[in-house]
């Protein structure tokens, strides 16, 4: 079985290759990946190369498929595992194996799978942590949404709190408390939003900071206050950008009370150190955002970590548990993750992308790995579609879904995109 693959072969060295799998063995699954993410993970990736903690092997010798937010369906299954799992079946993955205690994942540290490729071999790992996913919604975006959804609810999963007299630790955000998300109206600070608002566990009041205008506003129409008030919850939105004490401001929209909880989606030492002051007693604050500077630090008020119960967690990744409920929820239209998505492009763009991703604007960027495409906008789709009927189509489609991408959208696209 050939397929077609982006692999990195070393620092910024992402190809697109046509390469020959090997045939599989019983303990291992072929595959058919139809729709990929692109994650700000895998320009870490790129950029780091082999220092990259995830790289198992010099990536001169044995270069990793890259991509590990993706979904498609089975196309063959090996005896070990064909009671379990089913020919023509649609599929989602956990790439966190947690096997053996390594930090191997698909994406990351495998010759044969990543989700930047038209064909792919599961190895049996996936299968013996039970990574592989059944997936059954309408749509394969969803899928490849699933895997950063899962990042976000295993953050909320992560955080906890404390009483006093007992050593226990109640785990999530405190129900019906303050919730501070601050940098978060990018893709991954949205899914926190909707989270939020739809997950059982719900605060009372949400506020969500950033300094671009523009992103906030696209953030409010789509995640709207009437939606979070229609679930009991206060939201606000707000640019910190030109307010003298961004703390003091905060503050006084949460009853003049410091916050519960705080989530920083940006690995700048400002943003963590305003997290820090939000902190009310017993305050959790959840570093979400990875940084890429191995010596990165900001200051942290200990005598508040001593006298006032704060604690401070971070997680890279979410479990199983997460990405099931995730699927669950997204099947079941109580999460909207298309909200994520700002570009779509097809398997040649992904190099370009990849290594590109902190320059270029917007969300996510969502792939189809079968298919020939640019990267291109949803905003511009109407644009292009001016000399091109594909696009003014898609156009059409999305502006009839508050412009947003759908599975409308995406059974026009593989039916009527170039192949790869």
């Amino acid at each position: 079985m050939k397929t077609k693959a982006v692999r990195l072969h070393g620092v910024d060295d992402l190809r697109l290759e046509e390469l020959e799998l090997p045939e599989i063995r019983d303990d291992e699954i072929l595959a058919e990946v139809v729709s990929d993410s692109i994650c700000m993970s895998s320009h870490k990736l790129a950029l780091q190369g082999d220092a990259h903690k995830r790289v198992r092997a010099p990536l001169v010798k044995v270069p990793v498929m890259i991509g590990h937010e993706f979904c498609g369906r089975l196309v063959k299954v090996g005896s070990k595992w064909a009671g379990t799992f089913k020919v023509g079946s649609n599929f989602a993955i956990q790439p966190a194996l947690n096997y053996k205690g390594t930090l191997w994942a698909p994406g990351y540290s495998y010759q044969w799978i990543g989700g930047d490729a038209t064909y792919i071999v599961i190895p049996n790992e996936v299968m013996e942590m039970g990574c592989l996913l059944d997936y059954e919604a309408d749509a394969y975006f969803m899928g490849s949404l699933s895997e950063p959804m899962s990042c976000i609810v295993g953050a909320y999963h992560a955080q906890y709190h404390t009483k006093g007299g007992s050593y226990a630790h109640e785990m999530g955000i405190v129900p019906g408390g303050s919730l501070a998300l601050l940098a978060s109206v990018g893709p991954m600070g949205m899914g926190a939003i909707d989270y939020a608002i739809h997950a059982d566990r719900k605060p009372g009041t949400i506020v969500v900071t950033d300094i671009d205008d523009a992103r906030i506003a696209r953030a409010a129409s789509l995640i709207t206050v009437e939606e979070a008030r229609k679930n009991g919850i206060t939201l606000h939105y707000v640019n910190t950008k030109d307010i003298p004490d961004p703390v003091a401001h905060l503050v006084s929209l949460n009853g003049g009370k410091k916050f519960d909880d705080v989530f920083c989606f940006a690995p700048v030492k400002p943003v963590v150190e305003l997290a820090d002051r939000l902190l009310g007693q017993d305050g959790c604050l959840n570093f979400f955002a990875g940084p890429t500077d191995p010596a990165f630090s900001a200051t942290f008020n200990f005598y508040d970590v001593h006298y006032a119960s704060h604690h401070l967690v971070g997680t890279s990744g979410g479990n199983t548990d997460d990405i099931i409920e995730s699927l669950a929820m997204m099947s079941s239209r109580q999460l909207k993750p298309e909200v994520m998505i700002t570009n779509v492009g097809g398997l040649n763009a992904v190099a370009d992308t990849t290594i590109r991703l902190d320059k270029i604007p917007g969300a996510k960027k969502l792939i189809y790995t079968h298919k020939k495409l640019d990267l291109v906008a949803i905003a511009d789709f109407a644009e292009r579609g001016k000399t091109d009927p594909f696009y003014a189509k898609l156009a059409e489609i999305t502006g009839r879904n508050d412009g947003l991408w759908c599975a409308e959208a995406e059974k026009y696209l593989l039916a009527n995109a170039p192949e790869i």
